[in-house]
């Protein structure tokens, strides 16, 4: 028969103690809409720095799907933020006379009039991308005064089994700036593909997590792969990935040099066009 020990019992009445002001902590702070299913909702502290004629890398900035925030609880948005620009601009500088901003990453809202200043913006995460009707024009007049946009990190709906994602809430998107639009499949002899690198073939491109094929997608002015090429769609791929890692030799080498090719080539034809 067990008989009473008062160190178990203090020990007991700490756990249950500990417990319950988790269990306080928890409510408290779903009630302030700062928990959500993944974990806790963490924005990121934003750094911009005013135009001064460098180049400064844009990453733009929306309101997440309701299931868009995960990654440790951050906005979807976000992620690979602001680790992977910096280095993408680092390696440009490296090779290149650009001169180019290599620490601080603007972060703007596609509503913003800022953005017009700057000629290449970058996307990510775009199955769980929200837009009001002010940002859908906003971008659509971006990309015909000249603004060149990458949508980057694009998964197949249910990755990992997350809620979202998937290619019908971008395209839904698409549709409301611009009715018309065409997402035509990339050729390796597209003009983005060598403008600085040649790259030779993309069917067989490195994938970073993903499984199955990256799949290479354009938006042209006037529908027209002659014409200007207004947005390149990495989809059911994460090009940013390999430049975010590439410090921590999680990558092969070779795959990394593909995806920082890439990248330099955006930003070459963002700048050119």
């Amino acid at each position: 028969m067990w008989g009473f020990d008062s160190r178990r019992f203090k020990w007991f009445a700490i756990v249950l103690m500990g417990a319950g002001a988790a269990l306080a902590v928890t409510v408290a702070v779903r009630a302030q809409g700062r928990y959500f299913g993944y974990g806790y909702r963490r924005e990121p502290e934003l750094h911009n720095v005013a135009y001064d004629g460098r180049f400064t890398f844009v990453r733009v900035k929306y309101t997440p799907a309701p299931d868009g925030w995960w990654a440790g609880g951050r906005p979807s948005w976000a992620h690979g933020f602001p680790i992977a620009e910096r280095n993408l601009m680092r390696i440009m500088n490296e090779i290149s006379f650009l001169g180019a901003n290599d620490e601080d990453i603007n972060v703007l809202t596609l509503d913003d009039p800022e953005l017009s200043k700057y000629p290449v913006a970058y996307i990510i995460e775009v199955g769980w991308w929200t837009m009001t009707d002010k940002e859908g024009d906003s971008l659509r007049q971006y990309m015909q005064k000249g603004g060149f946009v990458i949508v980057d990190d694009f998964k197949m709906p249910g990755w990992r089994g997350l809620p979202g994602g998937g290619w019908e809430p971008f395209e839904a998107n698409m549709k409301r700036v611009l009715p018309s639009v065409q997402f035509l499949p990339m050729d390796p002899s597209d003009p983005i593909f060598h403008g600085f690198f040649e790259i030779q073939g993309i069917d067989d491109f490195p994938q970073a997590y993903n499984t199955g094929r990256p799949i290479f997608r354009g938006v042209y002015e006037d529908n027209d792969p002659s014409k200007r090429l207004l947005m390149i769609v990495n989809y059911n791929t994460d090009i940013s990935q390999f430049w975010e890692w590439s410090g921590r030799g999680l990558r092969p080498v070779p795959d990394t040099n593909e995806a920082y090719k890439l990248g330099v080539n955006y930003l070459m034809y963002g700048l050119a066009h």
